[in-house]
């Protein structure tokens, strides 16, 4: 069940987790791919966009507890990415099981990560943007 609270929107608030969105990612993406740093990369790389999900809707004024609708937010934004936003869900779940779960993911796994990031951070990036200022 997702919970969600109507807040007073604050763009103020939304632009600041978007730059810390992009700046976690510059980093992350600068990260070279290894098994030890496999499991970092992929929830650094996941959370950047739930990140921007979540700036989304602070600047709505709503308040998600839950990343199934930071996420979700992400996923309806009309943008042309090198990737469907639905892999988008299968990150989360990656990162689901890397923390919670034990998993080590493969190379193979934090490489499609990182073609994930690449192909859609930077226009979903340019698109909350716009929705939030």
């Amino acid at each position: 069940m997702t919970i969600i609270r109507q807040k007073r929107p604050d763009k103020k608030n939304a632009l600041s987790i978007v730059e810390a969105a992009k700046n976690d990612m510059e980093f992350t993406l600068s990260l070279k791919v290894t098994e030890a740093s496999g499991s970092t990369i992929v929830r650094n790389i996941y959370e950047c966009f739930r990140m921007l999900g979540d700036a989304l809707l602070v600047a709505k004024g709503i308040e998600s507890i839950d990343h199934v609708t930071q996420i979700k937010e992400v996923m309806d934004l009309k943008v042309l990415t090198l990737r469907p936003l639905g892999v988008l869900d299968n990150l989360r779940r990656l990162r689901h099981n890397i923390n919670y779960n034990g998993y080590k993911p493969t190379i193979h796994e934090v490489k499609d990560a990182v073609e994930i990031a690449n192909g859609c951070f930077e226009p979903i990036l340019k698109e909350v943007l716009k929705l939030v200022k």
